[in-house]
């Protein structure tokens, strides 16, 4: 929901998850805290509505002047952040709880993806469960599990569970073979889809099942056709910076069993070359996908919806920091993306903090809105990443707060780097990586993975 600010330090109305405007009712929060309260016997709803009251002045204080006020989830955020800074922590516990139990309630059964509001509520509830069961839902319970020297025990768990729901897919693409001769691994910016569609391929060759890879990124135009912004800066993120109409004809032709010559695109040099690459697709192939866009309509609308296969991955990590708010996916990529800008993309890490705004309004425009028509989705969160991530990029936020706190254009990269900076900063940083396995999703962005990318 998203309280409208007509006037200053007041809200007025909300956003609902529908996207519609209802007027702001202080009642529904007090009503959720004391539902909260009371399922551990504690407080009443005098107490409910006092603190009801104190999230209304966090609101006021965060969003009442604001032109773009929270949402749904932000006001949730504030009312967890304020029972924990105020010490009630078992009402804290109970309230989150509930929380994940009426998304839980919202989501779809078990054999669909539902996803409200563009979030998989079951998934990210069960993440959340399986994050407590070892205590690393917290910044101090991860390092505590560095401290206590239990740090490779979350690895290998993480490792076994990311590898499980690859494996999981890979079952689901064979029941509907041979239909589905298309498998797309879709998803937003740095969420792990190369490693993901490499793993996918090595459970479906133990299947029987050969493979054939289209790189889509060869497709984008040339730079010079890209749009710029007010700074200069080049956006990769639209899928309209690729060359769709040739990606759809190459992908019929594919699958009519018809030789194609893909092109070449040079990151470096921001230019295409047409029919570099020699591309055929036998009979008992399948043909793989990995791109940010694969569940963008345009992208494969040459081909019918039987012969897809779609397989979403997000990083739907469940990390609290002190206050209680929960570190966003996006900010979990960001950090991924720019390890993998510098040594990759010649970027550095500040332009890819700069850059990020290109990013998030493509994800929430191109990608994120079709989450709901994936066959599955896979969570590409590693817990045990942030030790490491700190180690490498905490120096880069610091940097860019001091950079861009005076800079009215880049208010955008500021906030986002402030606050990636303010979850960091009290975790303790890792930088012996040796126990993270060369097979790793993380290692597609720290380096030392087995695979080629």
């Amino acid at each position: 929901m998203k309280a409208e600010a007509e006037s200053p330090g007041v809200l007025r109305r909300v956003v609902k998850r529908d996207g519609n405007l209802v007027a702001y009712d202080r009642d529904r929060i007090a009503t959720a805290i004391f539902k909260a309260a009371a399922s551990v016997g504690e407080g009443d709803r005098a107490l409910a509505e006092r603190l009801a009251a104190d999230v209304e002045r966090a609101l006021v204080e965060s969003y009442g002047a604001a032109d773009e006020p929270p949402t749904v989830e932000d006001i949730q955020d504030v009312v967890e952040a304020v029972l924990i800074r105020q010490g009630h922590v078992a009402i804290a516990r109970a309230y989150i709880i509930y929380r994940h139990e009426r998304a839980k309630a919202r989501a779809a059964r078990a054999a669909t993806i539902e996803a409200t509001d563009n979030i998989p509520y079951k998934l990210i509830y069960e993440v959340l469960r399986w994050n407590m069961d070892r205590g690393c839902e917290t910044v101090d319970g991860l390092n505590r599990i560095v401290a206590e020297g239990r740090l490779p025990d979350l690895i290998r768990d993480a490792e076994a569970r990311y590898d499980a729901e690859v494996r999981q897919c890979a079952r689901r693409i064979v029941e509907r073979l041979p239909t589905a001769r298309m498998v797309i691994i879709a998803g937003p910016s740095s969420s792990g889809k190369t490693t993901t569609t490499i793993k996918v391929g090595e459970e479906l060759r133990k299947a029987g099942y050969a493979l054939t890879a289209i790189n889509i990124d060869n497709y984008f135009f040339d730079l010079e056709r890209h749009p710029r912004d007010e700074f200069g800066d080049y956006d990769y993120e639209t899928p309209h910076a690729l060359d769709l109409q040739l990606i759809n004809r190459h992908l019929i032709e594919l699958l009519e069993g018809r030789t194609v010559r893909t092109p070449h695109y040079d990151f470096k040099t921001g230019k295409r070359t047409l029919d570099v690459h020699e591309l055929r697709l036998e009979p008992d192939h399948l043909l793989l996908i990995d791109s940010l866009h694969g569940l963008y309509e345009g992208m494969t609308c040459g081909i019918p919806a039987e012969r897809k296969f779609r397989l979403y991955i997000e990083t739907l990590g469940q990390l609290r920091n002190r206050e209680g708010t929960f570190m966003r996916w996006a900010d979990h990529r960001l950090m991924r993306r720019m390890i993998r800008d510098s040594r990759h993309r010649n970027h550095a890490p500040l332009q890819t903090i700069a850059h990020w705004h290109y990013v998030r309004a493509s994800e929430l425009k191109h990608i994120i809105p079709f989450i709901g028509s994936a066959d599955a989705i896979v969570n590409s969160a590693l817990p045990y990443e942030l030790p490491f991530l700190k180690a490498r990029l905490f120096k880069f936020f610091e940097e860019a707060v001091a950079l861009y706190r005076e800079d009215a254009k880049r208010q955008d990269a500021y906030l986002r780097a402030k606050r990636v900076r303010d979850l960091l900063e009290p975790l303790t940083a890792v930088e012996d990586d040796r126990d993270i396995p060369p097979d790793s999703l993380f290692r597609e962005f720290i380096g030392g993975s087995r695979y080629s990318y």
